[in-house]
């Protein structure tokens, strides 16, 4: 299997549908109560790509590109319409907090934070978009000195940022994702119309 950094038709991943998942184990008691338990540390996310396809030049791109992964063997970029950057628009270097310097400090994860201050949920972005990262220590903006790996989203400096220092930074990114089925079932609806009610992805967790 390989990951291909390649993003699906972007005019059928819009009108898809699909969000996060989570695994919480829900244990009823005796008395009526309950006892829950999260199973995963990171939400996974699942679409239906399906509800994107409105024309026949729709299915054959999707059918190309499913028949190039090999089903569910190989990796590929999705691009979530709904949650696609660090601020919901156009990314700046303040956006996102990832981390604190240490004085020795060089690398740092691109996370996105989720909620306040109650229980945020940090989680790690993998695919930024290459060019549209963004890096700020200290709230200053950092135009050299540091680079990221967009396989990984990890972000490296030349120099460790400052004890104390706040890192942030702004992206666009991705979803690496996979297909999850060996099968597409295509119905041409109309001469110039084909629909496929189901195309089942599912996020792939680092």
């Amino acid at each position: 299997m390989a990951f291909h950094a390649v993003r699906f038709p972007l005019d059928v991943a819009l009108g898809a549908r699909g969000g996060p998942e989570r695994r919480t184990d829900v244990v009823q008691l005796a008395g009526g109560g309950e006892q829950r338990n999260g199973r995963w540390q990171h939400s996974r996310r699942r679409y239906n790509a399906g509800y994107g396809v409105k024309s026949r030049a729709d299915m054959a791109a999707v059918l190309a590109f499913f028949e190039e992964r090999r089903g569910r063997l190989h990796g590929f970029l999705w691009r979530d319409g709904l949650d696609f950057s660090s601020n919901g628009g156009t990314p700046t270097p303040t956006d996102q907090a990832i981390g604190t310097g240490t004085g020795s400090q060089t690398s740092f994860q691109l996370t996105k934070t989720y909620g306040a201050s109650f229980d945020p949920y940090l989680r790690p972005i993998t695919r930024p978009v290459a060019g549209s990262v963004r890096i700020a220590v200290a709230g200053s903006e950092l135009m050299s000195g540091w680079t990221v790996d967009v396989a990984t989203g990890v972000v490296g400096f030349s120099v460790a940022p400052a004890d104390g220092a706040a890192v942030t930074a702004g992206f666009l990114f991705d979803v690496p994702v996979r297909f999850d089925t060996d099968r597409l079932d295509v119905e041409l609806t109309s001469f110039d119309g084909a629909e496929a009610p189901s195309i089942p992805l599912v996020e792939i967790l680092p």
